[in-house]
């Protein structure tokens, strides 16, 4: 008979939020306006749709704020509006978007090696970046187990929760200051929760040059990450993802590939 467990760190849509992940950074001299345009176009990180009223209310503004700044936003292009009045991030925030994916230095040189490493390995490899306390993936080759596994979660991770993350913050130590004063909010079984976990964690990681995470962002899966390093300054990391038990059965395999791959990418890359 089998009995059904409770994840006590279950999953939501909420998880890749803006308002839980993605850095909020302090500028002097900032303008207010453009803050609250910011801050409505990350209201959709979750939601594809949202009426005045919706997104008003997450952002705590009167409606007749957040109606003229995503009117202001659908005159630009940011944002649409359909047929029943809500509004969907528009087709010109995709154009800025795809140009600034196309023009990443990192992404270009890292994506035929990312091809070989997932021909040779048959896994969804990543190329992750740092972002504050966070990684963004900022390309990915995706394998039928990844699809499943990642669905239709954000590109945008934080760094405890990833074997990317510890990669990358073992040798970044930017990185590693803002994820230890962002804290360890839980988000699966196997995310770090403490200081002293994360410490021991990036000690292991400078100690053996890979990282390696059991369920940190999806139960039941794992990953494998190796830095990719700019005069000894972790840049981004390249990784595999999968079940569990495939990953744990390949590591051996992995490991020496990823640290191939990594080096390429490394001497290529000229920031």
């Amino acid at each position: 008979m089998t009995t059904a467990t409770h994840d006590p760190f279950p999953q939501t849509a909420s998880e890749d939020a803006w308002c839980t992940s993605t850095p909020k950074r302090a500028a002097a001299g900032g303008l207010r306006s453009v803050g609250t345009a910011l801050d409505v176009l990350e209201c959709f990180a979750v939601d594809s749709a949202l009426g005045v009223s919706d997104v008003a209310r997450r952002l705590g503004v009167a409606k007749s704020t957040a109606h003229r700044v995503l009117s202001t936003l659908a005159g630009r292009g940011f944002v649409e509006q359909d047929a029943n009045g809500l509004y969907r991030l528009g087709l010109h925030l995709y154009e800025l978007g795809m140009l600034s994916h196309a023009r990443n230095g990192l992404r270009h040189v890292a994506l035929p090696v990312m091809q070989a490493v997932a021909e040779q390995t048959g896994h969804t490899v990543n190329l992750g970046v740092p972002d504050g306390a966070d990684v963004v993936y900022i390309e990915r080759i995706e394998s039928m187990d990844g699809v499943r596994i990642l669905g239709h979660s954000g590109r945008r991770q934080p760094a405890h929760c990833t074997s990317s993350g510890l990669a990358i913050a073992a040798f970044n130590p930017t990185v590693e200051h803002d994820r230890r004063e962002a804290g360890f909010p839980p988000k699966a079984r196997g995310t770090i929760r403490r200081a002293s976990e994360w410490d021991a964690a990036l000690a292991d990681v400078r100690r053996r040059g890979h990282a390696v995470l059991h369920s940190g962002s999806f139960v039941g899966a794992s990953s494998v990450a190796v830095p990719i390093r700019s005069r000894g300054m972790a840049v981004g990391s390249i990784s595999v993802l999968g079940p569990t038990p495939l990953i744990d059965a390949d590591i051996r395999r992995v490991v020496p590939l990823l640290t191939a791959a990594a080096n390429r990418i490394a001497k290529s890359y000229v920031p």
